[in-house]
């Protein structure tokens, strides 16, 4: 009955030339069931090394969850499409261990935990059986000594390689990464070392493993102004090859390195890189360039860069209300590809108003679309403004998003028009055109109390999207919610 109201007078506010839209008239089903979580503490509530808690399983059946339930450990849960739990698991933490990783293959799911105390550190796997919910007994993967860099791991985008490695290092600089690659159930598949004693100095070294094994190696060099890619395929033979472009240099006088990058493994199995690149003397920022590394065909396709012109300046003024003379405190957050391959990137501003407890903003999305040939077609700024304290400014704040078809999915936690909610905007992915926000109708509390977990946000298909919040300023309690938009 409801429904049938809300779609009748959608439907006669129209023809009465209203301005509702075809988004804003839409309904939404929500379903809940309570939610156990225990934000995280000290050093971890800032650490991004797992900003994704909740996993959509391929074949549509449900999702897993990996929850902070208590001080002593973690759970890793399994729903079904309806909300209703399956089964859940306890993953022990100790005071030696934090988090390092979450992921799921095709039949267990695989939570890393780094160890570290006076005898050494290391990296231990824990499997969880997808369709029983069993544990498997922790597995360690990489070893290291107490004073060595912090080991690290990556997990392919299915789930079915598991890549650890290690930091060989002279003073500060890296020579080399010592890995091992392992197959979803955590058999040893081949150990692999990637030597840069020729290279001199570079930064930023990080390693991504894709779904056949193969393993990229990303850093910047030349002194912050060459992006650099090194391909090394799975198995004990084939060559191992490198690909690099310089996005910096002197440019009319002035002499520009990279301020942030982000490299990252898509659906059509390239690689990409973005980077925002800065005035070294001013910190002025420059331009946005982006680079597919193409291995297959031995190639680089570099994009024609989008300067930051006081036009753009301007453009981000009128779209945030302030005044902006120069772009500060924006950072390079996702990269997403359509279903034609055309790629788009964004960027948040995002910054704390004082020291590390004070609270953080997070503001306008800088939006850049590419076509499937690589040249810029489209820009777009969303505009919002955020706040939350220091505890969990980086779970409750910023964005999620998600790509169907041509259209690009954006949620944000928001207060607008004096209702604290979950807003969904649709954003054509070819056009660069975004839809007015969405009202996902969950009166989310709106206080200085825990209020939304975005790590608990993922999307089922294109209109079942499931999140954590807290719906009211009466509750204590955090619900688990499934959002249907019509």
């Amino acid at each position: 009955m409801r429904l049938n109201y809300i779609l009748r007078r959608a439907w006669l506010l129209g023809a009465l030339g209203g301005a509702l839209s075809q988004q804003q008239a839409a309904a939404q089903k929500v379903k809940s069931a309570p939610f156990s979580y225990l934000p995280e503490q000290g050093a971890d509530r800032y650490d991004m090394r797992v900003p994704r808690k909740t996993l959509a399983l391929t074949d549509g059946s449900g999702f897993v969850i990996l929850a902070h339930q208590s001080a002593g450990g973690y759970a890793v849960e399994r729903y079904d499409a309806d909300l209703k739990k399956l089964w859940s698991t306890a993953i022990p933490v100790t005071p030696d261990e934090t988090l390092e990783a979450f992921g799921r293959g095709s039949k267990q799911a695989l939570v890393v935990l780094h160890h570290k105390d006076d005898a050494g550190q290391n990296l231990a796997v824990v499997g969880v059986n997808l369709q029983t919910g069993q544990r498997s007994p922790a597995k360690v993967v990489m070893n290291v000594a107490p004073r060595d860099r912090r080991p690290g791991v990556s997990i392919s985008p299915d789930g079915s390689r598991l890549l650890a490695f290690r930091y060989l290092t002279y003073g500060q600089q890296v020579k080399s990464i010592a890995a091992t690659l392992f197959d979803q159930e955590l058999l040893k598949l081949e150990e692999k070392t990637y030597d840069f004693r020729e290279l001199g100095d570079f930064f930023s070294p990080a390693v991504h493993v894709a779904n056949d094994g193969t393993q990229y190696v990303t850093l910047v060099s030349d002194g912050m102004k060459k992006l650099t890619v090194r391909r090394y395929p799975a198995g004990p033979t084939g060559e191992v090859k490198v690909l690099g472009v310089p996005v910096g240099g002197v440019f009319g006088g002035r002499t520009v390195t990279v301020r942030d990058t982000k490299f990252t493994v898509l659906s059509d199995g390239s690689l990409y890189a973005a980077a925002l690149c800065a005035d070294y003397a001013t910190g002025e920022y420059y331009s946005l360039k982006v680079v597919k590394y193409d291995f297959s065909g031995g190639d680089m396709k570099f994009s024609p860069e989008f300067r930051f012109t006081p036009a753009y300046l301007a453009e981000v003024s009128k779209a945030s209300g302030l005044d902006v003379k120069r772009l500060e405190d924006v950072y390079l957050a996702d990269m997403l590809l359509n279903a034609d391959k055309q790629l788009v990137v964004i960027a948040e501003k995002h910054f704390e108003e004082g020291g590390s407890e004070s609270p953080v903003h997070a503001r306008e999305l800088h939006l850049f679309g590419y076509n499937e040939f690589g040249a810029p077609t489209w820009h777009s700024l969303v505009a919002k403004d955020q706040v939350a304290p220091a505890v969990d400014a980086y779970t409750g704040i910023g964005f999620r998003a998600a790509v169907f078809g041509n259209t690009l999915q954006l949620l944000t936690l928001e207060n607008l028009n004096k209702k604290s909610d979950l807003y969904l905007r649709r954003v054509n992915t070819q056009t660069g055109v975004v839809g007015a926000p969405e009202r996902l109708k969950l009166n989310v509390a709106d206080d200085q109390q825990l209020a939304y977990v975005k790590d608990f946000t993922t999307w089922l298909n294109e209109k079942t999207i499931v999140g954590v919040s807290r719906p009211s300023k009466k509750s204590a309690a955090l619900q688990l919610e499934k959002i249907v938009a019509r």
